[in-house]
Parts: structure tokens; sequence; C-alpha cells
């Protein structure tokens, strides 16, 4: 590889992780071409870009961008899966992915700037969809109003239950 490849290579990968909100670190050693051929249509369809990158000059390209921590991971065959849209899309697919693939393992990666470990890559995997979260925020905002709203609506009830007690005496007295 020359020189001038050398430096279009470093300036295309900077360019894919200039606007990622994730960058997730894999080692591919021991998948087949159709392993990888499968995972790569996954990610796509994720909305999620995988490369192989040499680490080298991966280290040069995020070396001066909010991912240089990535640096520390850039060992042994690597490949790297951007993801611009959902931060999450990258980590759901390949610990889902990884699940039946014992030979590929997650090293790291960098969300929403911050540095994660393998572990930390799982975790985030196994959040709830986004939807979900804040349907359950919601719950849980509401639910305080709808005790409050059930306990103001007791004192009424009883009354009711009164007043119609009343009535059906007064009917059967009649």
């Amino acid at each position: 590889m020359g020189r001038a490849e050398k430096t279009e290579s470093i300036s295309a990968l900077r360019q894919k992780l200039s606007g990622a909100r994730s960058a997730v670190l894999s080692d591919f050693r021991g998948l087949s071409v159709a392993d990888m051929t499968e995972l790569r249509t996954l990610l796509r369809k994720s909305a999620v870009e995988y490369t192989v990158v040499k680490n080298t000059l991966a280290k040069i390209a995020v070396a001066e961008t909010e991912l240089a921590s990535l640096a520390a991971h850039l060992e042994g065959p690597t490949a790297i899966a951007i993801s611009r849209a959902d931060p999450l899309a990258a980590t759901k697919v390949l610990a889902t992915w990884r699940k039946t693939r014992p030979a590929f393992t997650l090293k790291g990666g960098v969300f929403e700037g911050k540095l994660l470990g393998p572990t930390e890559i799982a975790v985030l995997a196994d959040l709830p969809p986004r939807e979900v979260l804040l349907a359950r925020l919601a719950g849980t905002l509401q639910a305080p109003l709808q005790g409050l709203v059930t306990v103001l609506a007791g004192p009424v009830r009883a009354l009711a239950g009164v007043l119609d007690q009343v009535r059906r005496h007064k009917e059967k007295s009649a």
C-alpha cells in the first residue's frame, strides 16, 4: 500500500467516524466469509457500517478526534461498526449475533463519546428500545397522579353509594 493510498484510507476512515454516534470494535478471527457476509447484511439493515481496518491507519485516523480513546483497543484483527443514526444499533446487532458465534469477540467501543469495554457494550445491548423506555418513564410519572385521582374520587364514590342506598330505602318504604 503506497503513501497516497494510506493517506486516502486514513481520510476515508476519519470521514466515516466524524458523524458517528457510536463505534464498536470487534475481533473477527475464526469467522468464515459467509459469517462475515451475514453479519454485514444484519448491520446494513440497521444502518450500521461495518469495515475491517488496519490498526496503524486507524490509530492515525482517530488520533485527533473525539474517538481517540479507541486507539487502546486497536490491536489484532479489527473491524469497526459505525452507527450514525441510532447509537445502540451497532451494539444490539453485534451482541445478539455474538451469542451464536463464540469465535467472535467484542473489543470495546465508544458510545456518545464515552469509552466502553466489552461488558458495558453487552449491558447497552440489553437495554430495551427507546420507545419502551419512554413508555416506562411516562408510566412512572403518571402513577402518582393516578393515585391522587383515586384517593380524591373515594369520598365522591362513597357519597354516591350512600345516596343510592337512601334511594333504595325510600323506594321500598313507598
